[in-house]
């Protein structure tokens, strides 16, 4: 195992304090590393929480700022945080309008923030995320696993929340834009998790794991690797299937890497997808490449796409400033 780390143990908590460091005008860390929250809190907004099992970076925290997450929590790599994190988040960034969990379908994740949920005094609602199209239950879920398209989802309710929406209603913004994305992922090399110091998975040099999970969970079907255009077919056609697009539909496309894609490979893969999207007559009207939902250093991507409409268009283009994701309207 080749890493940039001192120690396991000490790795999550070193990249935190690195993390806070290096964007210290926009979120602060908690004293005791449980969440990061937004530096400065806009009294009487929603306060959208989100968080996970660390690896996925720049998810959760680098969403941390104005017009998307108040508070991210995170957890040892590839494991849930716990009830306690999410209640200390909570209670340091609610203004007195509410808490929005946005939480991704595993079963860690659920459990937890719902434990939390019940601990809060305050009001609160979750948006649960279940965008991956690849299998219906997997080694972590019951259901559809919550992938790249929690972006999606965080910057649309977030930008909804920035301009004062209540939290009934941001709920549920938050279910119909879920219900409006559909994402799914191929990986060509596994990762390796620093405290287990061995690849996730074995794959062969000429294999491919076609709708893998952000943790390496296995996919549809192992198969010989393609080429982009192949595997463009095979993700963007599951995906306009999964939300039965009609020709002439927009939509918002997110190519992902999982880490250890270079740019110059996920451009191919959008120019790829471009191909499937003018074959079906749909078009991409907004578009947001490179690693934002990684696994680590796993070799691959994943292809999202948001179907959308003039006025999730307008809550897209809205102002955001946060580590990872930053644009005037």
């Amino acid at each position: 195992m080749k890493k940039l780390i001192n120690d396991v143990d000490s790795v999550l908590v070193e990249s935190l304090e690195g993390f806070a460091a290096a964007h210290a005008d926009i979120v602060s860390l908690d004293e005791a590393c449980r969440f990061v929250r937004r530096r400065v809190l806009k009294p009487g907004k929603v306060a959208l929480i989100s968080g996970g099992g660390s690896g996925h970076e720049p998810l959760h925290a680098g969403f941390v700022g104005s017009g998307m997450l108040d508070a991210a929590c995170p957890g040892q790599v590839f494991t849930s945080p716990t009830p306690d994190q999410m209640l200390a988040a909570a209670q340091a960034v609610d203004t007195g309008a509410g808490v929005l969990f946005i939480v991704k379908n595993y079963s860690g994740d659920m459990m937890n923030f719902q434990m939390a949920a019940e601990m809060v005094t305050c009001d609160n609602a979750t948006v649960l995320v279940n965008d991956d199209v690849a299998v219906e239950d997997s080694t972590y879920t019951t259901g559809r696993r919550g992938v790249a398209g929690t972006l999606i989802v965080e910057k649309i309710v977030g930008a909804a929340a920035e301009r004062g929406g209540g939290l009934a209603a941001l709920k549920a913004l938050g279910n119909s834009v879920n219900n409006a994305t559909a994402s799914m992922g191929v990986a060509l090399t596994s990762c390796t998790v620093p405290a287990a110091g061995v690849p996730t998975f074995q794959i062969g040099a000429d294999e491919m794991e076609m709708g893998v999970g952000i943790h390496g969970e296995p996919g549809r079907r192992r198969v010989k690797i393609a080429s982009a255009d192949e595997i463009a077919a095979e993700l963007a056609g599951a995906v306009l299937k999964d939300l039965s697009l009609q020709r002439g539909s927009e939509v918002i496309l997110l190519v992902n890497g999982f880490g250890g894609t270079p740019l110059l490979e996920l451009y191919v893969m959008v120019n790829a997808v471009h191909k499937v999207l003018a074959g079906a007559g749909i078009r991409a009207v907004r578009h947001l490449t490179g690693s934002y939902v990684t696994s680590l250093e796993m070799a691959g991507c994943s292809v999202t796409a948001y179907a959308a409409d003039p006025a999730t268009l307008a809550l897209w283009d809205a102002p955001v400033h946060t580590p990872t994701l930053r644009w005037r309207s």
